[in-house]
């Protein structure tokens, strides 16, 4: 425990790049007779707001200078904020160089991040990293036992109660919060500037890895009502995601995740218009088609039932009979590109129907991140479907040109499938899917099973894609015996001629990729 609690604010050094809401803290500072010490652009606000304010320059005695990059850090600035007003030598020193105490610090630092935004100019970039102000904010934040730091306009507020209740002072209590939050942000500053030099220079894996985001949203909760959670943008541009919520209750933790699977197998579907729909971050029903209402409706007969409550993502403009179908069932999130007027006038009828434009939403991270207890793994994403040097067709029937792409849109969406994973196509849309089993036979079992529940008329001639190796040819039997006539898969099994003599007696087409799609 710190033996001084509440401390008399003397001195203020206010240096903030954003101006906004400086009047209410003038007003506060001025009742309570505080000092305030400031320099360019803030000192010239402070003066036209008509409060009294020293020049940082007059100040210290010395004029900044290299164009500003050298006037907070100066020997009478940084003693005024570390010193221990507890230490007896500390304050001899201070007497001697007649340095008084600076007791409250009230900084933003240079936009670096809304420059990285709207400039590819590196110098106007590296010009923009703010130096004197984080190495004041972390000197404040470490001398908190006497010094208070505000570095978030929406802190203000919190600062004029501080003052208001202890009549000029700020509590242990108050400085120690205000610390954190300080060390926060210099922390998640420099993670920026890292991360903008890393991309810059292509190293995706550095020896020192930071991950900053900033608190978008507090969730309701997380998988579970008994879990807490919270969402965190990881990006310059901080404040969105990206994608617009147009009506509907509050997005949940679950929604989140089920949405950004959505996403990411929505932006691999480029040729036409596509619809995926998601539960619990699995496929149950993806489709392309030249008409969106046909894609729509082919997506959501691949599984009707495991459809319930799901979330639905398009890649086209939702529409008034698009909307009419949607509405015919339960779903608790649709995104799209786009909705015209009619079509929210028919699915606002849902008041807890979450809508989400995702017109402006861009994927852009290369990388994926699962953390642990006291670690996390970083990897490249999965980006290749197949490689054509790679492919080959394995069986002694050969494959048509129709065959090719369908292969390729089948194995596609293996991949975003939980592993073991067996998707059943036909004609660009999916009819049976068996997700997150230990066994690659049991996912077979499943995606027959789906399919012969929903789209019997369809298994017959229909593709197999397998996201792994078949170990035994009892898998592609199950296959078979359906009424799939292609099957893709990576091969590679010390059985591979085993699993090529059942397909070759059983007269099918089979390729091997030579590329594994594992997603746990």
């Amino acid at each position: 425990k710190y033996l001084i609690m509440n401390l008399k604010v003397k001195n203020a050094l206010i240096s903030v790049s954003n101006k906004e809401n400086l009047i209410s803290l003038l007003k506060v500072l001025k009742k309570f007779n505080v000092r305030i010490i400031s320099s360019g652009g803030t000192y010239a606000s402070i003066k036209k707001l008509g409060y009294d304010c020293t020049e940082l320059s007059k100040y210290t005695g010395f004029k900044e200078m290299l164009d500003g990059r050298v006037k907070t850090l100066h020997p009478k600035i940084h003693a005024g904020i570390l010193h221990d007003r507890q230490n007896k030598r500390h304050k001899s020193e201070m007497s001697k160089k007649n340095f008084p105490s600076i007791d409250l610090i009230i900084v933003n630092f240079y936009p670096f991040q809304k420059i990285v935004i709207n400039s590819e100019k590196p110098k106007q970039i590296i010009d923009n990293i703010d130096i004197g102000g984080p190495t004041m904010v972390r000197a404040a934040a470490k001398n908190f036992k006497n010094v208070s730091i505000v570095t978030n306009r929406n802190d203000y507020r919190s600062l004029i109660k501080e003052l208001e209740t202890f009549k000029g002072k700020t509590s242990l209590k108050f400085r120690e919060l205000m610390a954190a939050k300080a060390f926060g942000l210099t922390a998640y500053y420099d993670a920026m500037i890292t991360n903008w030099f890393n991309k810059k220079l292509k190293i995706e894996f550095p020896e020192r890895k930071t991950i900053f985001g900033r608190k978008l949203q507090k969730l309701r909760y997380g998988e579970n009502p008994h879990q807490q959670s919270s969402i965190y943008v990881s990006d310059y541009d901080d404040k969105k995601l990206g994608f617009n919520q147009i009506h509907g209750k509050e997005l949940s933790y679950n929604n989140y995740n089920d949405m950004f699977a959505s996403l990411e197998i929505l932006n691999s579907l480029k040729k036409n218009s596509g619809t995926v729909i998601i539960k619990h971050t699995n496929p149950c029903g993806v489709s392309e088609n030249k008409a969106p209402l046909v894609s729509f409706k082919n997506a959501y007969a691949s599984d009707p039932v495991s459809a319930f409550g799901g979330v639905i993502a398009c890649n086209y403009k939702i529409n008034r009979k698009i909307a009419s179908e949607i509405n015919r069932n339960f779903l608790v999130v649709i995104l799209a590109k786009g909705f015209d007027k009619e079509s929210l006038n028919i699915l606002k009828r849902k008041k807890n129907l979450r809508i989400i434009d995702i017109s402006n939403y861009k994927i852009k991270n290369h990388t994926s991140i699962k953390s642990f207890d006291g670690s996390f793994l970083v990897q490249s994403k999965d980006n290749i479907v197949i490689d054509k040097k790679k492919l080959k067709c394995v069986t002694k029937l050969k494959p048509s040109k129709k065959d090719l792409a369908e292969i390729h849109f089948a194995f596609n969406i293996s991949k975003y499938v939980k592993s073991n994973a067996i998707v059943l196509c036909n004609n660009f849309s999916t009819i049976g899917i068996g997700a997150g089993q230990p066994s690659r036979l049991d996912s077979c079992k499943i995606a027959v099973q789906k399919a012969k529940q929903f789209q019997s008329s369809k298994i017959r001639n229909s593709i197999a894609a397998s996201d792994a190796f078949f170990p035994f040819s009892d898998g592609i039997n199950i296959l078979i015996e359906a009424g799939v006539k292609t099957i893709i898969q990576p091969g590679g099994s010390i059985r591979d001629q085993e699993v090529i003599n059942a397909a070759d007696k059983a007269k099918i087409k089979m390729f091997f990729t030579g590329i594994r799609h594992f997603n746990h």
